[in-house]
């Protein structure tokens, strides 16, 4: 109960009007008074995923101290703020190496069926184990993200593997890799409701119109039933909605040819780092107000071709990746690395500012950031880059070096248990990690 005024509101409500659902941030006046300051027992954990392709590169990843109290490598420095909450695990290993087979492999430590046809079989993934344990009360059981679309592609993309390996980190069963939304529009619409076609989109578009028109009496009552520490977090927090309306709504704008709907829905930004940050924000969103308690978010994909000429690259990064020893090329890669990890940064500043209970997001999340391979020049599966972030993550300012050549199936493994699951094996793991 609200000290203030007395009202309760429910941790499950959701405002509602014409085809929209508006779900809450953690309020105190959720709580009952008599358990308002044992909120943090209420907070939800989370669990999250960002995956980037084609590796790290080696001796600029690992921290050379072993133990607590590491000093940040080059590629990790844009986390430093944060030391007290980064656990780097190292010399863990893939099963199989490549590109899809190696992505498919990394959250499910299994060895990916080899066929080029669509009778693809990998295994149950991290993710979707940990939104079983926790992610069965909330609006999605977990959301899937990307910046890049390669379901058209088809046949096989690796030597003996099909393209479909490469399309997603989610993976419902043995046979069910999960889409992943690469369209911002569709996954805030997901989220809040008004789920409609391009033509549709475009319409609400040229109207202006925004999903807190349609719960604005709604809000008003609401906000007037709360103390003001809430009204100030409801504030914040529908700032933040509107905020990423009006930026997937510039999107649009780019995407839309005045006279034609565009054959890709719209709402893609231009701008990869646009386009990521937009993803990111989503996600944000969607812990912020239980809409989800666990992601996958694919940064970009393995094989592709995209340039950053916003930091100075114009060579494909799959081309790049395998540079052949060419120093320049090397440089480049690390470049790219370091602004990969610039832009989580920013996602991670993101959860440790939002409260949640009596701490933040951050507090209450584990987020998984890695890759499926580490030397990508020749592919390689050992040492892979793997770093987990958040206050539910770990011990914090920890760096972990495990047997050489530990399978990532026994790190996986222990994540699942670290969520409560009563599993003793997963995929061809061998034991645990300690972390």
């Amino acid at each position: 109960m609200n000290f203030l005024t007395g009202k309760r509101v429910s941790r499950r409500q959701v405002l509602r009007g014409a085809g929209v659902g508006l779900a809450l941030p953690l309020l105190d006046a959720m709580f009952p008074a008599a358990r308002a300051v044992a909120q943090g027992a209420a907070s939800p954990k989370r669990f999250g995923v960002v995956f980037v392709p084609h590796g790290e590169r080696p001796g600029f990843w690992t921290p050379e101290k072993v133990g607590r109290n590491f000093e940040p490598s080059v590629i990790l420095e844009p986390l430093r703020p944060y030391r007290d909450e980064l656990t780097v695990v190292s010399q863990l290993a893939n099963p199989v190496a490549g590109h899809g087979v190696s992505v498919a492999s990394w959250l499910s430590g299994t060895v990916p069926k080899r066929t080029v046809a669509e009778d693809v079989r990998a295994g149950r993934t991290v993710d979707q184990i940990i939104a079983d344990l926790i992610g069965r009360d909330t609006v999605l059981k977990s959301l899937e993200v990307a910046t890049e679309d390669f379901t058209g592609y088809i046949g096989g993309c690796d030597p003996g593997y099909a393209c479909a390996y490469f399309n997603t980190l989610s993976w419902s069963s043995e046979t069910e890799p999960l889409p992943m939304e690469i369209n911002p529009r569709n996954v805030f619409e997901r989220m809040f409701g008004r789920p409609g076609t391009a033509a549709q989109r475009l319409e609400r578009l040229r109207l202006g119109r925004s999903i807190l028109d349609s719960v604005k009496e709604d809000l008003a009552r609401l906000e007037r039933d709360v103390g003001p520490q809430d009204r100030s977090r409801l504030g914040d927090y529908l700032d933040h909605v509107r905020e990423t309306e009006e930026r997937i709504v510039r999107a649009e704008r780019q995407a839309d040819g005045d006279t034609e709907i565009p054959d890709a829905p719209v709402g893609i930004p231009e701008s990869f780092a646009d386009h990521v940050a937009l993803q990111f924000e989503l996600i944000a969103l969607a812990l912020e107000a239980d809409i989800t308690r666990v992601f996958t978010f694919m940064m970009s994909r393995d094989v592709t071709q995209r340039v950053y000429p916003e930091i100075g690259i114009t060579e494909p990064h799959h081309a790049l990746s395998h540079h052949g020893g060419n120093e320049e090329m090397k440089k480049q890669l690390v470049e790219l690395n370091v602004y990969h990890m610039t832009l989580f940064e920013k996602f991670i500043a993101r959860l440790r500012n939002t409260p949640d209970g009596d701490g933040t997001l951050l507090d209450r999340s584990m987020v998984l950031f890695g890759s499926g391979m580490s030397e990508s020049n020749n592919h390689e599966p050992t040492d892979l880059p793997t770093l987990l972030v958040g206050g539910f993550g770990g011990r914090g300012s920890l760096h972990v070096r495990a047997e050489p050549e530990t399978p990532i199936a026994n790190f996986m493994l222990t994540l699942c248990q670290h969520f409560g699951a009563e599993m003793d094996s997963l995929g061809i793991s061998t034991g645990t990690v300690a972390i």
